[in-house]
């Protein structure tokens, strides 16, 4: 008792260098607050982000890992140049079925799926795709080939993935299955809304049913209830008789440049033609269905007469998780890799967060530092200035352990003292402080993505895509009690847009948190605090330990 009551003592009379002392700790301890409050916001975010939110995943076929085995294995070769034969013949015959596709719907962790057929036509004279130039090249000979080319050169059927632009850009005009009214609400080329007419069923009875684009509609003077006239891009010879039931509108079109060597018109929005999966079947132009090609070299390629694009939603992440380890005990190829968009977006959407977690951890190093070194110096002048006292008390039989506990015991009061000043002060500020940083960081990140954009002059078509990728990013925000991106604000990166164009996706940078002060924060602002007088008291513990008290009083004399 004698000790407590004396450490009191001692810090009630030296008031001015307690105070000090008090200040020093405050100011790091609402450093703390504010550093640990980050590193908390972005742990929960990436955490619990995605955790009530649907998310959607793709299984694709891994190119980079067939190319690079089949390299390796053809390595041994003195040429320098690539085995294209080893390569091709490691890609070929790669793409999954339907059926693959819906066995692993089925799987526990699933909770639905949804996929799209897009198949490639070519226009007639009494029908004509929207154009930009003064006439359109894309004939049915010019379509085989590049139909051809496209089936070697994409053997995985595309990225299989929903909200990804299929491969099959060749010919004048895309006609896209949709299995159900989720797929079509995910449509590639973004939303859309009914200006006349209705949407088409998806049973088998659907008579060559279609939707077109006003823009299409338009065009060729049709109107709902009028009938088309298509080819087969790969042979002239096969022509399709569709019936327009409704024109849409797009809401969000996809903007594309038209221009450029081996672009077509199908890659324009305008020119997509929407139906039922099992329209495309009976046309036999679904993906189970095949197609002919004859190149200039009279070499003839059997391909798949649709691109299949199936999408699995998931519950949350942790479900999306749990299907990779389900799809690959189902027996998935480890040729093949699972994907989701959504969780890259969200991951890309907390870049500037992580990086202000990032710099706020290295801060509170700092402040950490800088702030034990000025504690131990003054703590070092604390024990000097008071070396008279260590001897008297020492010399009237206190024992030095006593001594050293008390100077201690005072330095931990002053700190605690301050340690509940600072994590108040921390408390009140972190939020306006922390949003304040992540906005600089936000707007970082956003600058160098535009100067990235305009170095390869890619700012030209920055709206493309943007109906889709605001509708994934919309659909991933989250709200969870120390994070939250509801001023989430949009940055252009590249995005993936069909041959012979540049496209951009938005993606929504978390720009703002509501930091709370949790029990585990307070529980690491105390351990700072311990740390610190522990650190700090070691010195002038060390000290007391070594001063004899005669020696003390006698230099004192």
């Amino acid at each position: 008792m004698f000790v407590f009551k004396n450490a009191w003592k001692s810090v009630i009379r030296n008031k001015g260098r307690n105070i000090l002392i008090a200040i020093i700790v405050a100011i790091i301890a609402a450093a703390a607050t504010i550093g640990l409050s980050i590193r908390q916001a972005a742990n929960t975010a990436r955490e619990t982000g995605l955790e009530n939110t649907s998310v959607t995943g793709q299984i694709s076929v891994d190119r980079s890992k067939l190319i690079n085995a089949s390299s390796t294995s053809s390595s041994s070769s003195s040429s320098s140049q690539p085995d294209f034969s080893a390569i091709r013949k490691a890609l070929s015959d790669k793409e999954l079925t339907l059926s693959d596709y819906q066995k692993y719907a089925k799987l526990s962790s699933v909770s639905s799926s949804y996929y799209t057929e897009t198949a490639s036509l070519a226009k007639t004279d009494s029908f004509q795709p929207v154009s930009t130039t003064s006439s359109s090249d894309s004939s049915s000979s010019s379509s085989s080939s590049s139909s051809s080319s496209n089936s070697q050169q994409n053997p995985g059927g595309g990225m299989g993935g929903g909200g990804m632009e299929s491969t099959t850009t060749s010919g004048d005009f895309q006609l896209v299955g949709f299995s159900s009214d989720q797929a079509v609400k995910n449509a590639a080329n973004g939303t859309f809304s009914m200006s006349s007419g209705e949407v088409f069923d998806y049973d088998s009875n659907s008579d060559n049913e279609v939707i077109i684009s006003k823009s299409l509609a338009d065009f060729n003077n049709l109107k709902v209830g009028s009938t088309i006239s298509v080819e087969n891009s790969s042979d002239s010879s096969k022509t399709y008789t569709l019936k327009v039931i409704g024109i849409y509108k797009n809401t969000t079109e996809t903007t594309t440049s038209m221009g450029g060597p081996g672009n077509s018109t199908a890659s324009d929005p305008a020119n997509a033609i929407y139906a039922s999966v099992a329209t495309l079947k009976a046309l036999g132009l679904d993906a189970s269905s095949t197609v002919t090609t004859t190149d200039s070299s009279g070499t003839s390629t059997t391909s798949a007469a649709a691109d299949i694009s199936y999408t699995y939603v998931f519950s949350d992440e942790s479900a999306y998780d749990t299907f990779k380890t389900q799809a690959t005990k189902a027996g998935l190829s480890s040729d093949y890799s699972v994907s989701s968009s959504d969780v890259e977006e969200y991951e890309s959407s907390l870049v500037p967060l992580n990086n202000l977690s990032q710099f706020a951890v290295t801060l509170l190093l700092i402040v950490l530092g800088v702030g034990a070194v000025v504690l131990i110096v003054l703590s070092l002048f604390n024990v000097r200035e008071r070396k008279y006292e260590v001897g008297v008390l020492t010399a009237m039989g206190v024992k030095k352990t006593k001594v050293a506990a008390q100077f201690a015991i005072e330095l931990l009061i002053v700190t605690m003292i301050g340690l509940g000043v600072g994590a108040i002060a921390g408390a009140a500020t972190s939020v306006p402080v922390s949003n304040q940083l992540l906005a600089s960081q936000v707007a970082q990140q956003e600058s160098e993505s535009s100067s990235q954009q305009a170095q390869f002059g890619r700012g030209m078509q920055a709206g493309s895509n943007s109906g889709s990728s605001s509708s994934r990013s919309s659909s991933n925000s989250s709200s969870s009690g120390s994070s939250s991106n509801s001023g989430a604000q949009a940055a252009p990166t590249q995005g993936n847009g069909g041959p012979g164009q540049i496209s951009t996706q938005a993606v929504n940078y978390v720009s703002s948190i509501n930091s709370t002060v949790s029990l585990s924060m307070v529980g690491q602002l105390v351990l700072i605090g311990l740390g610190l007088t522990l650190l700090s008291a070691l010195v002038g513990v060390i000290f007391v330990m070594r001063y004899e008290p005669l020696q003390i009083l006698a230099d004192r004399s």
